[in-house]
């Protein structure tokens, strides 16, 4: 890797969290050209349907520390 690239990364890990994610969003948008203009709104709707499912109690929720875990495990 660059310097220059080393640079932005030393930089990009001081950030938030929040930044983190924003930036994240930001370049994964930029190498995805194929992206959904509708994308987001879908996602929030999805959020909104999935969330009313839960509320009245048609949808299961399972700890975080358990989701993560299979992600984690996913993952390798």
């Amino acid at each position: 890797m660059t310097t220059r690239f080393k640079d932005v990364e030393k930089q990009a890990r001081a950030l938030s969290a929040r930044e983190k994610a924003e930036l994240a969003r930001v370049l994964i948008e930029d190498l995805d050209s194929s992206t959904d203009p509708n994308a987001e709104q879908l996602w929030i709707e999805e959020a909104q349907r999935r969330y009313d499912a839960f509320t009245a109690g048609k949808l299961n929720a399972l700890p975080g520390e358990d989701v993560m875990r299979r992600a984690r495990q996913r993952l390798k």
